[in-house]
């Protein structure tokens, strides 16, 4: 083996170098400004996904920023449109667990690992950030049959001032959720509780859903036709793009509307 080979192989340390750190974060994450928060959700009061959709293309971020069409509302109200959400992201990260469920001697055993498994593998730390106007962004890659939310979590959250959930998983306790009327984008229906089945990884870090990486504070919007971020740095451009579409659309539809004698609705004035 030459010199020049075995320089190669040597470990960094025993060569006399310093080592990389063990884990690095390449992309930087911001704290976001409450008071920002609230400017920047003012600028997107009453855009459509399909005018944000096209203030992206004019930012330069055409195809980038939508997620993927299998995530779609878990329900939808025709009418007043409550489904629909607009948002900053506070992001989350569940992964598969590495662990099964045991088999239990009693129902005592099994509620005493259960609260174990919630307090130590699923916390809820990160429901500290639900403050006024948040989405909880759930990157839930691979977790199968777990609904991390369910009828009760969502609840207590939506009392925080969360305004609603996007996952690349799902929720569970449907019928529930829909009478509580929680705005939720999933990609399937889930069952399962937590315990045996995934892991807290991290919170308000990137994160991967639908296709799009969501960073913490990215302006989250989402109605019947999907799901669609906005770069907090590109937020005020996108934002009067945006509402320049919306104005001209509701101009030509209200012409229209009032040609064919139509009553005039909220989508037109």
């Amino acid at each position: 083996m030459t010199r020049k080979m075995l320089t190669i192989l040597l470990p960094l340390a025993l060569l006399g170098q310093p080592q990389p750190p063990f884990t690095k974060q390449y992309i930087p994450v911001q704290p976001f400004d409450a008071a920002e928060n609230q400017r920047l959700l003012k600028l997107f009061e009453g855009l459509r996904v399909a005018d944000v959709n096209d203030g992206l293309d004019i930012a330069g971020l055409a195809n980038v920023m939508i997620m993927d069409a299998g995530i779609l509302p878990m329900w939808r109200d025709e009418k007043e449109f409550s489904h629909r959400i607009t948002g900053f992201a506070v992001t989350l990260r569940i992964v598969p667990a590495q662990a099964k469920t045991p088999d239990f001697p009693s129902h005592e055993a099994f509620a005493k690992w259960e609260g174990q498994w919630y307090s130590q593998k699923t916390p809820e730390e990160f429901a500290r950030w639900l403050s006024p106007g948040a989405v909880l962004v759930i990157d839930a890659q691979g977790t199968h049959d777990s609904g991390f939310c369910g009828s009760n979590n969502a609840l207590n959250w939506t009392s925080r001032g969360m305004r609603g959930i996007v996952t690349s998983g799902g929720c569970r306790d449907s019928d529930e959720n829909i009478l509580q009327r929680i705005p939720i984008y999933q990609r399937q229906y889930t069952r399962g509780i937590n315990p045996g089945r995934v892991w807290v990884e991290s919170y308000n870090q990137p994160v991967t859903v639908g296709g799009v990486l969501v960073m913490p504070g990215d302006i989250v919007v989402a109605d019947s036709d999907g799901v669609v971020v906005v770069p907090r740095a590109k937020a005020d451009v996108v934002a009067a793009a945006a509402r320049k579409i919306l104005e001209g659309d509701k101009k030509a539809r209200r012409s229209l509307y009032e040609k064919t004698g139509r009553p005039l609705d909220a989508t037109v004035k």
